[in-house]
């Protein structure tokens, strides 16, 4: 993928541009995972990956790859949780927003870290698995 030529310590930006950043690697993993595994059209590929990408869906991933994340992922996690947010989401519960937030930022710091391994070793767990599970349920 696309990455910019950065030479200082990515821990040191802003949480909220991690965020930013993990926010749209996340929705492209879910949109490439959901083409790649269907022939939907994209009005149902869009309603799919809304299901996988709103905070409350995100906050429970995060919550099953948190007991996996190492002691600086778990700090950039916390970071972007503990973050006060610019503003709120009017849909999302609070604490959900807090949680998806954590894990945005975690992406974040992933994919501009160069860590493209353990991305997808984490990726493959909140999306591959939380998917398999919402077919199966539907």
């Amino acid at each position: 993928m696309i990455r910019p030529d950065f030479t200082g310590d990515w821990r040191e930006l802003p949480v909220s541009t991690l965020a930013y950043i993990g926010d749209a690697v996340y929705e492209l993993y879910v949109r490439l995972s959901l083409c790649r595994r269907s022939v939907f059209n994209s009005g149902e590929l869009h309603r799919q990956a809304i299901r996988l990408v709103k905070a409350s869906a995100q906050a429970n991933g995060a919550k099953s790859i948190l007991p996996l994340l190492n002691e600086a992922e778990e700090a950039i996690f916390r970071r972007g949780r503990n973050s006060q947010p610019s503003s709120q989401s009017k849909s999302a519960d609070p604490v959900d927003y807090r949680m998806a937030t954590g894990l945005e930022a975690l992406i974040g710091y992933l994919y501009l870290n160069n860590e493209e391994e353990r991305l997808l070793q984490l990726m493959q767990i909140l999306v591959e698995e939380k998917h398999n599970v919402q077919t199966e349920q539907s």
